[in-house]
């Protein structure tokens, strides 16, 4: 019984199951490579992604799972959230043994827990779609920084993608230190060696920002002012809405 170590992708993830069934191994654990900590005396393997065998491993869980729940594994896969390689493995080798549907055999605590933690990494990505907010760079880059508690970017490329598809953009997640970048005809992700922003708040340095996005950032907070009503002023409710550990990212929640 070894532990698996594969190179931190979904894809390299599902290769490892892959090779699970393929060789007959149960294993110890599945871990990450950046979060592999020695074991004396342990077996590990490492698992090279393959792109074939992580996509033959797809396509058949998504055959067996209901539609309703194709994206769990990768929506749960995105929380990073500690074990959650073992509690996806338990989860698909019972969805591929079992000759019923048990997505919703909530005894099971893997089950239970995946589908909170997809109902959590859904609600992180539907904020990071509410607050992503671009600036523009003097040779026509939209940059946008985002600090998610979890990896959700990149279940966010196609909605990017299609709402703002005539303009190139990289969006940057500096938690994780990788962003998408969008050149016009295609997403790839990329890691920036050199940072022309505030490391902070995201904010791009004066001599590459675009002259004018100061003054639209301007505009944008007069307005967010102006139709705000302070007689009914609820910052509880706007914390609700709109969490805190974003507003530095918010050009209307700037300071004066």
């Amino acid at each position: 019984m070894p532990y698996m170590i594969y190179d931190n992708s979904f894809e390299g993830f599902l290769t490892t199951v892959f090779e699970c069934y393929a060789q007959k191994i149960v294993p110890i654990d599945i871990c990450r490579e950046r979060d592999f900590q020695e074991v004396l005396f342990a077996e590990k393997m490492n698992i090279p992604s393959d792109e074939q065998k992580a996509d033959r491993v797809w396509k058949a869980l998504r055959m067996k799972l209901h539609t309703r729940n194709n994206e769990l594994p990768f929506l749960a896969f995105l929380s990073e959230e500690d074990g959650i390689e073992m509690k996806l493995y338990r989860f698909m080798k019972r969805v591929f043994e079992s000759s019923y549907s048990i997505e919703t055999d909530f005894g099971d605590r893997d089950v239970l827990d995946l589908k909170k933690i997809e109902r959590q990494v859904m609600r992180e990505t539907m904020r990071i779609l509410q607050f992503v907010r671009f600036q523009k760079t003097k040779d026509g880059l939209f940059f946008s920084p985002i600090e998610p508690r979890y990896n959700v970017l990149p279940f966010t490329i196609k909605h990017f993608k299609n709402r703002f598809a005539d303009q190139p953009w990289l969006i940057y997640d500096i938690k994780r230190d990788y962003g998408i970048y969008y050149n016009l005809k295609k997403t790839e992700e990329v890691v920036l060696t050199e940072k022309g922003f505030d490391g902070r708040n995201g904010k791009i340095k004066s001599e590459i920002l675009e002259e004018s996005e100061t003054t639209y950032q301007v505009l944008w907070k007069n307005y967010f002012d102006n139709i705000n009503i302070k007689e009914r002023k609820n910052l509880k409710l706007q914390r609700q809405h709109m969490p805190q550990r974003f507003w530095k990212f918010l050009p209307e929640k700037a300071p004066v």
